[in-house]
């Protein structure tokens, strides 16, 4: 996951606000162009987490308690949002991209990160069944089945690139295994 998340940062400057921090793996990865890192985590284990990893980043961090349906900043405010494995687990996936479209300047970017529905039929009847029973529970909230990338043009936002990835690299396809790696532009000019 190393690699994906040096991927997901690379080339991002200015302020960022990555929603969903988790333990602040990706702190880490952030390029030097980064003035400032507002991260957003609402679990207070991994907060505290993230919290520690911030300590060691080489760019500035603070990490605030917080969720992705009403981020604690201003409209317009931030060069670049980060959603990584982020938008399968929020309770309403359009209201958390809504609130990224609020905080991101126009011309900024939404790096994103994210589990998304299958592309074959099997695989997306696995992932629903997956979505309607224990699946959610025993993983964070995080829904499978969600078609990601759609969401994020819906939301306002232009998908400027898009890889699709499978990760874990398996013979047999995980029913998480299907991931996007991409940018999407809020549209307008700062």
């Amino acid at each position: 996951m190393i690699e994906h998340r040096r991927r997901l940062l690379a080339g991002v400057a200015g302020r960022v606000i990555e929603v969903g921090a988790g333990n602040g793996l990706n702190f880490a990865h952030y390029p030097s162009a980064v003035t400032g890192v507002l991260a957003v985590e609402p679990e207070p284990v991994l907060c505290g987490l993230a919290r520690q990893a911030a300590e060691n980043a080489a760019v500035p961090v603070e990490v605030v308690d917080g969720v992705a349906e009403r981020l604690p900043i201003g409209d317009a405010s931030v060069d670049a949002a980060v959603a990584c494995l982020l938008l399968c687990s929020v309770p309403d996936q359009g209201a958390a991209l809504r609130e990224l479209g609020r905080v991101v300047r126009p011309g900024g970017e939404l790096r994103f990160l994210e589990h998304v529905r299958a592309e074959t039929p099997g695989l997306r009847r696995v992932r629903r069944l997956l979505d309607a029973t224990f699946w959610s529970m025993l993983a964070g909230g995080c829904h499978a089945g969600r078609d990601t990338a759609a969401a994020i043009e819906n939301a306002g936002f232009a998908v400027e690139r898009v890889d699709r990835l499978r990760f874990p690299e398996s013979r047999i396809p995980l029913p998480t295994s299907p991931h996007v790696l991409g940018i999407a532009l809020k549209p307008g000019t700062s």
